[in-house]
């Protein structure tokens, strides 16, 4: 254990070994998954996979981390700037960078003990989710989003621990046919989603928390799926009831019917 560590070795006696070996995917490295970069290369994982086709402009600057003024007027790759910010915090860290849509390096991100998805869209966690169970990888997946509830803005944001053979996102309720539905029907209409840093920062740190005990398992405790909600008006983070109804078993994903040897 090196120095630099020496305030996390609560996490056990081989957790900076286990972190070292983790091979992590973050999907979406904008306002969330840049936060979930820079908290990976500070805790010690090894091997970070960054996905993103986006590059910056103005309009990323009041969220995304890592980003300076020059990288929206050179439009820099939302990737390139995550990998320069790991970099400069651990250089130890093997960081691959892929500047196109997921599904093009499907084969490299099957490899992943643990995908950070931080996308916008509920069809885009659909497919990323059905990814997921088919290789039987743990996914977390963040959100956020702004709604006028009397004329005044409430902001809500929600943090997903979906485990192979446990509750998808479907069986949760956060995932349903008439909400793909209506999204698909608007697609394009309702311009860009409202984000803000300091939520983006609170959903990042708890997901980083939870694939902190997922790869170390500090907590001593065993995990069947997280569901917790943010309310960004009264701060306060809370498990989902959800969570509790759910079914212990996925009947969207049967652990006997999914599995594929990885690459």
């Amino acid at each position: 254990m090196t120095e630099r560590y020496s305030r996390q070795t609560f996490l056990g006696a081989n957790a900076m070994e286990f972190l070292r070996e983790a091979d992590v995917a973050i999907i979406g490295v904008g306002g969330g998954g840049s936060h979930v970069a820079q908290q990976l290369a500070h805790i010690g994982v090894g091997h970070v996979q960054l996905y993103d086709p986006d590059r910056v402009d103005e309009s990323n600057l009041n969220r995304l981390v890592g980003a300076v003024a020059a990288d929206a007027t050179t439009r820099e790759l939302k990737v390139r700037v995550a990998e320069r910010m790991i970099r400069g915090i651990n250089p130890e860290v093997n960081t691959q960078v892929f500047p196109s849509k997921w599904q093009l390096a499907a084969p490299r991100l099957r490899e992943s003990d643990v995908i950070v998805s931080c996308v916008d869209s509920f069809a885009a966690r659909q497919d990323i989710e059905v990814t997921a169970r088919r290789f039987l990888i743990p996914l977390i997946d963040i959100g956020m989003d702004v709604h006028l509830v009397d004329n005044k803005p409430q902001i809500a944001g929600q943090v997903i621990l979906s485990l192979p053979g446990g509750p998808c996102m479907k069986c949760l309720g956060f995932l349903n046919d008439e909400a793909l539905r209506q999204e698909a029907d608007q697609y394009g209409a309702a311009g860009d989603r409202p984000q803000v840093i300091w939520t983006n920062g609170v959903l990042a740190s708890v997901a980083v928390g939870i694939l902190a005990d997922l790869v170390t398992g500090w907590r001593d405790q065993r995990l069947c799926g997280e569901y917790i909600h943010y309310d960004g008006n009264t701060h306060e983070l809370s498990n989902s009831p959800r969570l509790q109804y759910a079914p212990a078993k996925c009947i969207h994903f049967p652990l006997e019917d999914i599995g594929e040897p990885r690459l």
